[in-house]
């Protein structure tokens, strides 16, 4: 080897051992960061024309990368993210019924009017009693009024969530734009763009908490981005995912879908509708879980109603009517069988047989709120209790509930009452169970994936080293020839 190959040899070794101390430097000070991947310097041979060695070239910075974990890591945040945001919306919901030792919920107020129905039933003639039913009955009434304000306060959440989860999203997509933009155009001119994709990787990993989403790589780093569903999200640009906000809600209304450039990904028209992410499971929430719970409680209160009912005693043929429990459709019955959207806000005690509202209690025994054709105590006894025990009777009747409640749709009012809470309690159940799997999913995969992309300062102290060795062997070798074209031009003196 001549003298001028061993100084190029050299100096090329002095170059290549600066730029791996500065990104060994580069990785102990991301080390904290969770977003960063371990750095490493590509080198590569330069060999003369004739085919001779001639020291190390830096060929570029080289990134830990491992796409299958990081595929499972965006798949498993998003499907977490979504039964998230299903599990949070179902306990709102939850409060309804309460801790069962409280009693609080539509089916523990309806156990308690039927107790103080029996109690009224044995005593007919005691203004307490009457008091007790009558106050039992507010309290169904009013369970049932709040329970349905939740839901509907829980579908309006969930759209106004589903709205800043938009444009969240539009804004990632903007940034995805610029991000991608760099990675092409620094691979093309050779830059360093490993901490881009870093920040790529980690924007990707904030958009699947949105949305579930696949990837294509192309040439020079670009990449194509579309939802679980096949709808393109990036496609060089990025493209518009729109919402129509609803700013209240009540049991007829109907959330608005989300799009992307015109395609619907969500609602009954979503051809290619997604399947995971924070706003699948925001939309899961609004338009499926809540709407039926929703239903259920509506027909409670249908079937209040009709357990409640006053039918013509004067055999005139009249159809049955309203009677402790009142509706603003009334005084008529609702559609049997079928859900009253809305019934259960909108149920209420019949003024008539509330002192408070200037009626009497003697209605419920005696009959007569719509008029002398439905009084059954026509003899105005006092002990008359045959009314009291229709309810009863009423109350352990089985009857039909629409199927869109989802539950059984031949059973009693208890009966229906009481499946209701175990159906929005085996769902909240559910939903945590399935977060539990998908946190514990997403905590090993990104565990796995930092051990292998990840920084250890152990091995890149042990890196800064070896670069120190060989630095020093470069120096050296400097210095060898340095002497030794001292000597040579000495010697030509």
């Amino acid at each position: 080897m001549s003298l001028s190959v061993a100084l190029r040899v050299a100096q090329s070794s002095l170059a290549a051992r600066q730029k791996e101390t500065a990104i060994a430097s580069q990785n102990i000070a991301g080390a904290s960061t969770s977003a960063y991947s371990r750095k490493s310097v590509l080198l590569s041979s330069v060999v003369n024309s004739s085919g001779q060695s001639g020291g190390v070239r830096v060929a570029g910075v080289g990134r830990a990368t491992n796409d299958p974990l990081y595929k499972t890591l965006v798949q498993a945040t998003s499907v977490a993210s979504s039964q998230d945001a299903l599990l949070s919306g179902i306990e709102r919901m939850a409060d309804t019924i309460g801790d069962t030792a409280l009693e609080s919920s539509p089916a523990a107020y309806l156990g308690q009017l039927r107790i103080a129905m029996q109690n009224y039933a044995s005593d007919p003639n005691s203004p307490i009693e009457a008091q007790a039913a009558l106050d039992a009955a507010k309290d169904v009434a009013k369970a049932l009024n709040e329970a349905s304000r939740v839901v509907q306060d829980v579908r309006a959440s969930a759209d106004a969530d589903i709205n800043a989860s938009v444009e969240n999203m539009n804004g990632l997509l903007e940034q995805l734009e610029t991000l991608n933009t760099l990675i092409v155009k620094g691979n093309q001119s050779g830059a360093d763009i490993t901490d881009a994709l870093d920040s790529r990787d980690q924007l990707l990993l904030a958009l699947s908490e949105e949305v579930g989403i696949t990837t294509l790589s192309r040439e020079d780093g670009d990449i194509v981005v579309y939802t679980d569903s096949g709808v393109t999200l990036f496609e060089t640009t990025a493209r518009e995912v729109s919402f129509e906000k609803t700013a209240t809600y009540d049991a007829s209304t109907q959330g608005k879908a989300i799009y992307v450039d015109g395609v619907p990904i969500t609602g009954d028209d979503a051809i290619m509708p997604i399947k995971s992410g924070n706003l699948y499971g925001l939309t899961i929430l609004r338009d499926d879980a809540a709407v039926t719970y929703q239903a259920q409680l509506d027909e409670i209160a249908r079937g209040l109603i009709e357990t409640f009912a006053e039918s013509d005693q004067s055999a005139g043929g009249l159809p049955p009517l309203t009677g402790l429990f009142a509706y603003s459709g009334g005084p008529g019955l609702p559609t049997s069988g079928v859900m009253a959207p809305g019934l259960a806000a909108d149920i209420r005690v019949e003024s008539a047989v509330d002192p408070d509202q200037g009626g009497t209690t003697d209605l419920m025994r005696d009959g007569g709120i719509n008029g002398a054709a439905y009084v059954y105590n026509s003899a105005s006894e006092a002990s008359f209790g045959e009314r009291i025990q229709e309810y009863l009777d009423e109350l352990d009747l089985s009857r039909t509930f629409d199927t869109d409640a989802g539950l059984d749709a031949d059973t009693t009012l208890m009966g229906f009452a009481t499946n209701s809470v175990g159906w929005l309690e085996s769902a909240r159940k559910s939903a945590s169970a399935d977060l539990e799997v998908q946190t514990v999913v997403v905590q090993r995969t990104a565990e796995s994936l930092s051990n292998v992309t990840g920084v250890n300062i152990d091995e890149e102290m042990t890196l800064l080293l070896e670069i120190e060795r060989g630095y020093s062997a470069a120096a050296k070798l400097i210095s060898t020839v340095d002497r030794m074209l001292d000597d040579l031009l000495a010697a030509v003196r």
